[in-house]
């Protein structure tokens, strides 16, 4: 038996460095992750904080950033802690790329020199948690109809609206919300406890259980006028910030599938139907073969990405087939093994279910699968075929 990923000898496209780096997060993930992370999915609960230390620590926490405490690592490197991370779970992921790709990323690539000191080697070390304030109630795949407002009362701004679907939102410090203004779209960093600004869970979640998710809610929220990021102008601002994130789910989504198909093979060599182990049939072995392949080719496309963006050289339709391709199969994989599973593969007491939930919300956040069909489609023909 080989493991998944050596079927391609995908380690051999890896440097030693990055080969540390994935298997220090992976011993993190089985230490204080997977021993706990079923029971935070049933109960709907995450200790955010005392896990942002624990990351903090290790340094996964905008490791891809410059500077202000910030590792510095290949786009690579960050990719493949993204994959360990959501083979541990999604929910994870999404709180260090929240954290590093939107938070951080956009206090470091627009922020004054100040707000960096202020906020970013605390983030980094997970000592301050962030979130990101783009989606609305009625607005997520167009950003560009967003009803919340920044006006200038002499030397503050005021700030009204509702932000949805934001992930850590009640344990974080500081809120970046991008609010229209009389200038366009700019962002703004806005503490917790700021008075007017309130935060309510959203509860009853199916996916995402062990992921903290958010309304804010902006009342009359008066900010200095150094609150603003001041390198940020329009809609490119917060889509730059999402650019970031989306390349993490790229390699997040494939890790989510590796653990569902190297739980689901070991499962088939140990259960045994008519007497013999289910993995000696046809059958199974087709479909173990059949994810494989599409496991391969999504890692494949991921590192080939990374190296781009490491070059400077990526582009956002790019980047749009990696997180198109890479979230669709892997929740074609987590579907497949949840069939082998049976009736064990709906029951908590193994991964793939809970992976396969919480694909569902990674197939359609930071993105629909038809926007970035559409994205790719403008890129192939030159035409949008929305605005």
């Amino acid at each position: 038996m080989i493991a998944p990923t050596a079927l391609l000898a995908l380690d051999t496209l890896l440097t030693e460095e990055e080969r540390e780096i994935r298997n220090t997060v992976r011993r993190v993930c089985d230490k204080e992750i997977r021993p706990h992370v079923a029971g935070w999915f049933e109960t709907g609960e995450l200790p955010a904080r005392e896990l942002a230390r624990t990351l903090g620590e290790v340094g996964v926490l905008g490791m891809h950033l410059e500077g202000y405490g910030c590792a510095g690592m290949g786009a690579v490197s960050y990719g493949l802690a993204c994959l360990e991370l959501e083979a541990a779970d999604s929910g994870l992921r999404s709180l260090v790329s929240v954290q590093g790709s939107l938070a951080m990323y956009a206090i470091w690539k627009y922020g004054s020199e100040e707000q960096k000191q202020e906020w970013l080697p605390a983030m980094a070390a997970g000592e301050r948690i962030g979130c990101f304030g783009l989606t609305e109630p009625d607005f997520g795949s167009d950003p560009g109809g967003m009803r919340t407002t920044a006006k200038r009362e002499g030397g503050d701004w005021v700030l009204d609206g509702t932000k949805m679907w934001i992930t850590n939102g009640s344990v974080s410090d500081v809120a970046v919300v991008w609010a229209r203004t009389d200038e366009g779209v700019r962002g703004f960093l806005v503490p917790a406890g700021t008075p007017g600004f309130t935060v309510n869970d959203i509860k009853h979640k199916i996916s995402l259980r062990a992921s903290v998710t958010s309304e804010l809610v902006l009342d009359g929220v008066r900010l200095p006028a150094d609150a603003m990021l001041p390198g940020a102008r329009g809609l490119s601002g917060p889509l730059g910030c999402l650019n970031e994130a989306r390349f993490g789910i790229v390699f997040g989504a494939m890790g989510a599938a590796l653990d569902c198909l190297e739980t689901t093979i070991a499962y088939t060599a140990e259960r045994e139907v008519f007497a013999r182990p289910l993995a000696a049939y046809q059958l199974t072995q087709e479909k173990l073969a059949d994810m494989a392949v599409e496991l391969g080719k999504g890692l494949l496309l991921a590192l080939h990405l990374g190296r781009l963006k490491e070059a400077g050289t990526l582009t956002p339709e790019q980047v749009s087939v990696g997180k198109l391709n890479n979230v669709r199969e892997a929740l074609e994989i987590a579907r497949k093994c949840r069939t082998l599973l049976g009736a064990s593969g709906i029951t908590l007491e193994y991964p793939v279910i809970r992976h396969s939930v919480n694909l569902e919300s990674v197939l359609t956040y930071e993105g629909t699968s038809e926007i970035h069909a559409l994205v790719i489609g403008k890129a192939l023909t030159g035409i949008a075929a929305f605005k």
